[in-house]
């Protein structure tokens, strides 16, 4: 793993900005947040918290927070979100040495909205991928760039990376997540998919109105109602099919 936990630097704070009426967000900046397990997923409704914390970590370990990879920049030039400039990180022994410069720190940021026109816009510099993602679908262009990426010990971010991704290609990420954590990488992930969080050892950490709190695979709500949607459709879609259009 490279980072255990997070807090954040309360002291320049207004209660009434309006991260403390999300209360997962909430929770991270009052309590903190740990990590357990060298894959973490985040998971809720929209709206929940979880793209808004995972953008966070990545401008705190010093990624674009439009996407891309440790030690560049490119396109975004805004300034830090207001969690991203007050969370702080606190490493593992092995992410110090590997996070000791920004020079030498590994990781990539992969945003689900803004990662094909970033994608287009550096394939075949140095350092990225040779392929030209242009003429590819989304789902393999997002494949070519997490293949080629996720390579090396550090930290990578994701922000719901099965919108571009089929069945069989979320099986394939599984892999490359697997590869990546066995040879020392940690990947935290904000995502709706309940074929990514099957992922053995995950910690799976839901977030909701009652904040943040970790749960078993089986336990989680959107397992449930994808397993009740695929077993009766007709209970989700009868009611909706029947709404007045007036």
């Amino acid at each position: 793993m490279i980072i255990e936990r997070v807090t954040c630097d309360k002291l320049i704070l207004n209660e009434n900005q309006w991260m403390f009426h999300v209360p997962a967000v909430n929770q991270v900046i009052k309590a903190g947040l740990e990590f357990h397990s060298p894959i973490t997923f985040l998971v809720g409704e929209n709206g929940s918290g979880k793209s808004t914390i995972v953008e966070a970590l990545a401008e705190a370990y010093g990624l674009d927070a439009y996407g891309g990879r440790a030690g560049r920049k490119f396109v975004n030039d805004r300034p830090q979100t207001p969690l991203g400039e007050i969370m702080r990180l606190y490493y593992t022994p092995t992410g110090a040495k590997l996070s000791a410069s920004r020079r030498k720190r590994k990781g990539y940021f992969l945003r689900a909205e803004t990662a094909f026109g970033f994608m287009s816009f550096v394939s075949g510099m140095p350092g990225y991928w040779e392929e030209d993602i242009t003429k590819m679908s989304h789902g393999e262009g997002f494949l070519t760039v997490l293949n080629t990426m996720f390579s090396k010990p550090g930290l990578y971010l994701m922000d719901e990376p099965e919108a571009a991704l089929s069945f069989s290609s979320c099986l394939r990420l599984i892999a490359i997540i697997h590869r990546l954590v066995n040879i020392g990488g940690q990947v935290i992930c904000a995502t709706h998919s309940p074929v990514l969080t099957a992922i053995p050892g995950a910690e799976i950490l839901e977030l909701g109105s009652h904040g943040i709190h970790q749960v078993e695979w089986k336990e989680l709500s959107l397992v449930d109602h994808w397993r009740r949607y695929l077993s009766d459709p007709s209970f989700y879609l009868q009611p909706l099919l029947e709404e007045d259009p007036q």
